[in-house]
């Protein structure tokens, strides 16, 4: 069944980009690939710093109110190890995974890490989609009317969501948290965690201050990303353009986030009178981008790998030199 959905999503992200070459032709995206140039990496990357900061602030936060030990260098470092693995695996989700998975088991509960990353993102999605329901709400005239009601429907979904998780969690929490059932009490310990990483007093002011900061970053990023493939248009024309486009590309029908972004933007473009073409190549130009900032994680990557194996190294002949004092044969 995963290695099903696994293959729909990549088929999902290979037909949208199809029907969109097939429609625009090759051009519009050839043509951002070679619009790329020096000044554009380097904004890339500078932006892509001060984002992943404010995201690796964000975790860190809800991981130390959840009770693990996490320090913004090691956060900072592991998010951006995240982000270069998302960006050239096909799931898009891989890197985030292995960062809770990792996380936990050297916090020594991987459960609670697990639930960490979710919660630190899941914040900065609501983010995302109130900001997609504010545009929708602002300038209606932007949107393609099927688009508006699939933005307003996730604003409602997340605010019944939260409305429900707070009144579930007084109701139930405090009954079902040493219940013998196995679901109850995961139940009942995942809203506690809900309710004390992100709505607490002391949690949601900063964790939405670096939520929105962490959205202001990837719109900087798009609007970089406008400007090397040539939009001249305003930035007040292009933002709510982009805010739209960010949503899209959480969809589960992308590789790396190619797919409904690329869609997207060619819909929101042509609405906007700015062109369909135009608006691939500035999707595609900010899919490049994505992942030259990301770049520093290789370097995390390779780094921590060559630590490993001279770890291991290290390991092994501590090994054998004990072997060897006590004359016993260590195996292989």
């Amino acid at each position: 069944m995963k290695r099903a959905l696994a293959w729909l999503r990549i088929l999902g992200a290979v037909g949208i980009l199809a029907v969109l070459v097939w429609q625009l032709g090759s051009a519009a995206f050839l043509d951002g690939l070679g619009r790329i140039s020096a000044p554009g990496v380097l904004a890339a990357l500078a932006v892509g710093f001060a984002t992943t900061l404010f995201s690796a602030g964000r975790w860190q936060i809800v991981a130390t109110r959840l009770g693990l030990r996490l320090s913004l260098r090691t956060a900072v470092a592991d998010y951006y190890r995240a982000l270069f693995l998302n960006g050239v695996l096909p799931a898009g989700v891989l890197g985030d995974v292995h960062r809770a998975v990792q996380h936990g088991r050297d916090s020594g509960d991987v459960p609670r890490g697990v639930r960490a990353v979710v919660l630190e993102r899941t914040a900065g999605q609501i983010v995302l989609i109130a900001s997609a329901v504010a545009v929708v709400l602002a300038s209606p005239s932007v949107v393609p009317g099927a688009f508006r009601e699939v933005v307003v429907v996730a604003g409602v979904v997340v605010v019944l969501a939260a409305v429900a998780a707070l009144v579930v969690g007084r109701l139930l929490g405090g009954r079902w948290i040493h219940s013998p059932s196995k679901f109850r009490r995961g139940f009942a310990v995942t809203l506690a965690d809900l309710r004390l990483g992100l709505l607490t007093r002391e949690t949601w002011p900063s964790v939405g201050f670096l939520s929105v900061a962490t959205l202001a970053g990837h719109l900087a990023l798009f609007v970089v990303a406008a400007r090397v493939a040539g939009v001249g248009a305003p930035v007040w024309q292009l933002v709510p353009l982009m805010v739209l486009a960010l949503l899209a590309m959480g969809l589960p029908l992308n590789v790396g986030g190619f797919g409904p972004r690329e869609g997207v933007c060619a819909l929101l473009f042509g609405a906007a009178g700015l062109g369909a073409a135009q608006g691939v190549t500035v999707a595609v130009v900010y899919g490049v981008l994505t992942l030259v900032a990301s770049l520093p994680g290789a370097g995390v990557l390779l780094v921590r790998s060559v630590a490993g194996v001279h770890r291991t190294a290290l390991s092994r002949e501590s090994a054998a030199r004990t072997a060897r004092h006590f004359h016993v044969k260590v195996p292989g």
